[in-house]
């Protein structure tokens, strides 16, 4: 489907099969001289097939067309090797474009779901299941590398390149100051929450994530393109909103931890999810891996306030306890 947003801005829904997500928004800003696809979706047959369908709809010159990708992740960037031509600008935030030339992430992230209470048998499936593992690109890109205040120009359309850390290390959201739209990738969704989830020892996405969040809603913006699902038109409403979801979030992990030390697993096991299965056993293992991600991204923001403390047992596991005396959490700030 394609759709007319503004004049020379169209958003294309991609579906990306079985997979919870259902589609994502890729967007297409067009001009005399250069257009920019902002972000794409997984390198699988289905998604290549539409998009492609929908350039040569739209009479798009690959020759003349350049690519940003708000974050890393393979549902965003998985088809720019795939139609970016030579020449061709393929933009990421230096963060996380760094990220995706160093594939030593993989092994830190599964040492730590390790410690976080995934058996190996659990861990081995995620690795070879892994969205990004399995539609990624088919070749690395050679990014250029933007970051805070640059600006791309498309045709009328001046965009600014904003930092938003907390869904990865380095997403970018773009602003247009004219028309007071934001391009908002996974950094602020309408129907569903953004994932925050964390896979390290010293991170803190949840407290980079609020951070973000209170940036954005400083602007001036009439409507918020997102990366998924439909439109916003009340940004502040939604950071409300989505303060709100990770203050009850984080105060239901609290309650959680009342019965005991537990580690990462256990604490996501019993948290509330809008996954329909019987039981945390019945949970397909990637969402339960996106889950347990989510839940260390709040124990480890409850911890660095104060609220949660962490140890090491004996066979290497990480479990969480509540600090005594402390109560309920009151702000996200």
């Amino acid at each position: 489907m394609i759709e007319e947003i503004l004049p020379n801005i169209y958003r294309i829904e991609v579906p990306l099969p079985a997979n919870p997500l259902k589609s994502v928004n890729s967007y297409l800003l067009t001009s005399e001289t250069r257009n920019l696809v902002i972000d794409t979706a997984f390198n699988q047959p289905e998604c290549l097939e539409v998009l492609s369908q929908a350039y040569e709809e739209m009479q798009i010159d690959l020759d003349k067309t350049d690519f940003f990708s708000s974050h890393l992740h393979a549902d965003h960037q998985g088809l720019i090797a795939t139609f970016a031509r030579p020449g061709a600008k393929t933009y990421m935030g230096k963060v996380d474009a760094l990220r995706v030339e160093d594939q030593s992430g993989w092994k830190k992230m599964l040492k730590y779901a390790s410690m976080s209470g995934f058996s190996r048998e659990a861990l081995q499936s995620a690795v070879k299941n892994h969205p990004g593992h399995k539609h990624g690109p088919e070749r690395s890109v050679e990014w250029d590398h933007v970051g805070e205040g640059d600006i791309i120009t498309i045709g009328d359309y001046t965009l600014k390149c904003l930092e938003t850390p907390g869904h990865t290390w380095g997403h970018i959201c773009l602003y247009e100051p004219h028309q007071k739209i934001v391009f908002s990738g996974d950094h602020i969704l309408g129907d569903i929450t953004p994932n925050i989830q964390v896979w390290s020892l010293d991170d803190d996405p949840l407290k980079s994530y609020m951070e973000s969040l209170t940036k954005i809603a400083a602007l001036d913006v009439k409507l918020v393109l997102p990366g998924h699902r439909s439109l916003i038109h009340d940004c502040r409403k939604r950071v409300d909103e989505l303060m709100t979801h990770h203050l009850h979030r984080c105060n239901e992990v609290l309650d959680i931890l009342k019965s005991g030390s537990q580690h990462a697993v256990q604490t996501a096991s019993r948290m509330t999810w809008d996954i329909k299965a019987e039981s945390w056993d019945h949970f397909p293992l990637m969402q339960q891996w996106f889950a347990t991600g989510e839940a260390l991204a709040h124990l480890r923001f409850l911890e660095n306030k104060g609220f949660v403390s962490q140890e090491i047992s004996s066979d290497d596991v990480l479990l969480y306890s509540l600090v005594t005396g402390q109560g309920i959490l009151h702000s996200m700030n």
